[in-house]
């Protein structure tokens, strides 16, 4: 039986966060985890390796009897599962004293790691990460009439094939790793409704091609505009781990949060300082510091959980914070068939009840309900 991950904090109580990611999405839902989140997984594409591909052996055959001048690696995981194609096929010793021989290039810290721990040393690293980059590095330092072998990430398009033989170069493409369907289709088209319907917190990505899967299922579902309209409203958190993979979300026009720097951790880091920091979306009330969550509110710290229906005429208040919102406009906010002003004045009682007669809700007479915020000239 595997034991749950250690609780390091409490910041993500009260949140639920969706993984459209399918490489490396145990380790990120633990990070999440350990601050208190709940994770749902539902991967919008998977990795389909390349570990028994007859061309793939091929293609390292023919580099080790033709050498090239530069080897390209873009993924750490993908020039790790190279190597381990090239060791599978026995091919490993004589491939070594290629690569030795080789100018190696990474895009990016990650497959700079991966070639280190092959018994390699990385010769220059794109450090913004970018194909671009080592595109325009590698044509400035001039590539005419050299033999280059390089390493796609799953999807290949990332035009260095291309722009290495416009520049005269020769090129030996190898693509480690295909992006493939989801699993389960319906599982992704569903994630994207519960996002639309305000059941989740936070959906993190951490590749591009599976944000722009993710998007073009939201839009198969009718979701897409949902989604848009919770993050535009900051109702849910959108985040990537790198403007790479923020660019199909911005194009969806949803702005996510980009980490410093494009790592998990970082990520991570970034969506607890989210909630956590001393930028967090929190409203001062007269019963404490309030958040919202999917799941509940926070009130000073404190999470305590509340129905669907609570958190909904919450969230509908606190887009205002201290003026009225009509029966009306919060019989419009409830997703539950046959919403009325009764079902609205009884999601407030509960409400209330739960949070033990706090007056974080006031009732306006004949108008409808507000948030008792403190003023601003108050505090």
């Amino acid at each position: 039986m595997t034991a749950p991950p250690r609780t390091i904090s409490t910041v993500l109580q009260g949140c639920t966060m969706l993984l459209p990611v399918d490489r490396r999405s145990g380790e990120l839902s633990a990070a999440l985890e350990r601050h208190g989140a709940r994770v749902r997984v539902a991967p919008a594409l998977t990795i389909v390796p390349h570990v028994d591909d007859e061309e793939l052996i091929a293609q390292t055959r023919t580099l080790v009897d033709d050498p090239p001048d530069v080897v390209v690696a873009t993924t750490g995981v993908g020039f790790r599962a190279w190597m381990e194609t090239a060791d599978e096929a026995g091919l490993h010793d004589a491939l070594a004293p290629v690569l030795d021989a080789a100018r190696i290039v990474a895009r990016g810290p990650k497959a700079r790691g991966s070639i280190q721990q092959a018994g390699f040393d990385a010769d220059w690293v794109a450090e913004s990460e970018t194909s671009a980059e080592l595109r325009d590095f590698l044509v400035a330092e001039g590539v005419d009439g050299l033999h280059v072998a390089v390493q796609h990430h799953g999807s290949g398009a990332d035009g260095l094939d291309e722009a290495f033989e416009a520049a005269g170069a020769r090129v030996t493409s190898l693509t480690i790793y295909r992006w493939g369907p989801p699993p389960d289709p319906e599982v992704v088209a569903a994630s994207t409704q519960q996002v639309a319907r305000g059941e989740i917190d936070a959906v993190l990505f951490t590749s591009a091609p599976a944000a722009r899967e993710w998007i073009l299922a939201a839009q198969r579902a009718d979701a897409l505009e949902g989604v848009a309209s919770r993050a535009a409203r900051g109702q849910v958190l959108v985040a990537a781990v790198g403007p790479i993979t923020a660019g199909p979300l911005i194009e969806a026009g949803i702005i996510p949060l980009v980490p410093d720097r494009g790592r998990l951790g970082a990520l991570v880091r970034a969506v607890v300082t989210h909630y956590g920091g001393p930028d967090a979306p929190l409203i001062p009330t007269t019963a404490g510091r309030l958040g919202i969550r999917s799941a509940g509110i926070v009130l000073d710290g404190t999470f305590t959980p509340l129905p669907r229906t609570g958190v909904e005429i919450l969230r509908a208040l606190a887009m205002q914070p201290g003026a009225v919102v009509t029966r009306a406009d919060l019989v419009a906010v409830l997703t539950n068939a046959g919403a009325s002003a009764h079902a609205v004045e009884v999601a407030v009682a509960r409400t209330r009840e739960a949070l033990g007669g706090t007056d974080l809700i006031r009732t306006v007479y004949k108008r409808g309900y507000r948030l008792d915020v403190i003023d601003q000239e108050d505090s």
